[in-house]
């Protein structure tokens, strides 16, 4: 595998490549939109209301509590997921700052 040279881009770049990276599947942002209505989740529900296994929901939690975005919680032998409230501000901060900095000019190519 190649390398990424992450490295030679600044830290707030990287930091707004992991979000962008953990929104960049459809199964993520259905498991987000369901944590946002629901408020919190236990894994096992969150299966529920997807076409998914639950091995590959578990994966894409994983991806998006690594990103920061949500944090779980162990209860027994379950563990319940939310949204990372701090996280998730910086991540729209950030990310809105990305596309507002875009000022359309007349000559577009």
């Amino acid at each position: 595998m190649g390398l990424t040279k992450s490295e030679a881009f600044s830290g707030l770049d990287n930091r707004v490549a992991k979000y962008a990276k953990a929104l960049s599947h459809p199964a993520r942002i259905a498991i987000l939109k369901l944590l946002i209505q629901k408020q919190s989740c236990i894994c096992g529900d969150i299966v529920e209301e997807l076409p998914l296994s639950q091995s590959t929901v578990s994966q894409h939690l994983k991806e998006l509590k690594e990103a920061g975005l949500i944090k779980g919680d162990i209860d027994g032998a379950k563990v319940c997921y939310c949204i990372d409230k701090q996280e998730w501000n910086i991540a729209a901060t950030l990310l809105n700052e990305l596309f507002v900095s875009y000022q359309a000019n007349t000559e577009c190519c």
